[in-house]
């Protein structure tokens, strides 16, 4: 095939029908996925056609209703389609074709590839899921909590635990604990012409505490619905630092209500399956709650995740994270911890909560651990989020 061929095969299998006359009609395996294509993205967002097709029209079909015919064209998808695709996909049929409803028949979900979009859309029918749906259900999302594990999990132990030592400064340190830069830095004045060198009269190294607990972290998440993607990766972060036993780690969800999942924290899956996503927000009632559980300011790092759409008193929810301020807690705002790209928010609380010493901004799950360690050292976080807008801007 010459490269004129193949960039007509692209363009048809991209147009679809309307394209037959010009492009010619596809064969074999490009039939295959026109068809799984047309399927989709030839109907109207609520299922209906584009247009009227006309009669015999391979292009008119769709998916309907039916979990039997769905469950074959999603087996087809990850035929035909590399699996980064089939997600995509996925995610677009649940949304265009409104199938969430068949998502409850286990034909259908056992036909579905695994991914984060859909142990959101999982979560969100936790409460009418039937029992001949739950147990696999949670096998897909332990899943794909075993492959967000497997990704984030060694990077963020390693991050903490590196930036607890380095938080945790001596100043008579073994050899291989000194902190050289520090030390250089605080014997300028002893610094020698003669031998071009410093001699260094006090020496700052790391200090190296075992297992005692050095930081208590409680991250406080938004269950709307909005924030799915954020509320999977946040329960599974939320259950590898409560594995350190460096660390005191709290996770509260909330809604308009308020619930503290840390006794979860030992299975992420339980964490996921209690919560509840979708209803409304009261950030305030959430922050109150949580305020109760720092008992050591200076020690503590609070982590709200939300898009800052606040249902609540918003006047107290800004003046309760003032006093955690004041009381020395480190308090990071993240309106989204997820690969989802530039999130929805509201910009007049992300900015008030700026006036406080607070920059609001969204994080990459491979960001969080370097997040976490640059807030346990108690560095400046405004230069960590505008280097992180700047890098979702040049994604974008």
């Amino acid at each position: 095939m010459t490269a004129d061929d193949e960039r007509r095969r692209r363009w048809r299998l991209a147009l679809g029908e309307p394209a037959d006359e010009s492009l010619g009609q596809p064969n074999g395996r490009d039939a295959a996925m026109d068809a799984a294509m047309a399927a989709l993205y030839d109907r109207g967002p609520d299922g209906a056609g584009n247009g009227e097709p006309k009669e015999g029209s391979r292009r008119s079909a769709g998916l309907g209703a039916s979990a039997p015919r769905v469950a074959r064209w999603l087996g087809d998808i990850r035929e035909y389609f590399p699996q980064s695709v089939v997600r995509v996909m996925q995610t677009d049929a649940i949304e265009r074709l409104n199938l969430t409803r068949l998502l409850l028949e286990p034909e259908m979900l056992s036909a579905v590839e695994p991914d984060v979009h859909l142990v959101g859309t999982l979560l969100s029918l936790n409460s009418v899921m039937p029992d001949k749906t739950r147990d696999l259900a949670r096998q897909v999302v332990r899943q794909v909590v075993d492959d967000l594990e497997k990704r984030i999990a060694q990077k963020a132990r390693a991050a903490v635990t590196g930036a607890l030592n380095r938080a945790s400064r001596i100043e008579r340190p073994r050899h291989g604990d000194i902190d050289w830069n520090r030390t250089i830095r605080a014997n300028l004045r002893h610094y020698q012409p003669a031998y071009r060198t410093v001699v260094p009269e006090r020496l700052i190294g790391y200090g190296r505490r075992g297992n005692a607990v050095q930081r208590d972290v409680i991250l406080c998440v938004d269950q709307s619905g909005s924030m799915a993607s954020s509320v999977v990766y946040s329960g599974v972060f939320a259950s590898v630092l409560a594995s350190l036993r460096t660390l005191r780690t709290s996770l509260v969800v909330f809604d308009t209500s308020v619930v503290d999942l840390t006794e979860h924290l030992n299975d992420p899956v339980d964490v996921l399956f209690g919560t509840q996503l979708g209803g409304g927000t009261d950030i305030n009632r959430a922050i109150a709650y949580s305020q109760r559980l720092v008992t050591r300011p200076r020690e503590t790092i609070f982590v709200l995740v939300s898009d800052l759409y606040e249902g609540g008193a918003r006047d107290e929810m800004l003046r309760r994270v003032a006093d955690l301020v004041g009381a020395g807690v480190q308090v990071v705002a993240l309106l989204a911890l997820s690969d989802d790209g530039a999130p929805s928010y509201d910009h007049d609380n992300a900015a008030a909560l700026g006036s406080l010493g607070v920059p609001a901004f969204a994080c990459t799950p491979d960001m969080f651990p370097e997040l976490m360690a640059a807030a346990i050292q108690r560095h400046d976080l405004r230069a960590f989020a505008e280097r992180e807008g700047a890098q979702r801007a040049h994604g974008s």
